[in-house]
């Protein structure tokens, strides 16, 4: 029996929506204000949001909306 590893995009997902439960973003801010609270880390994640079609001015809950993270 194999585990099935969660992508990085999901974990990437679940701490967005976390930050959103907690006040810190609100659904409609622009995914860019997520770059505010990663720093260092940015640069990856915005390249991977880049891939996935999302543009830095998308709205926060356009990102929490994904269902799946396919890399067809």
């Amino acid at each position: 029996m194999t585990k099935q590893l969660a992508h990085p995009m999901v974990k990437f997902q679940r701490k967005v929506s976390s930050l959103v439960e907690s006040n810190v973003l609100k659904p409609s801010d622009s995914i860019w204000k997520v770059a505010l609270l990663y720093g260092d880390q940015w640069d990856y994640w915005k390249g991977e949001l880049l891939e996935f079609g999302f543009t830095m001015q998308d709205p926060v809950s356009e990102l929490l909306m994904v269902e799946a993270w396919d890399e067809d």
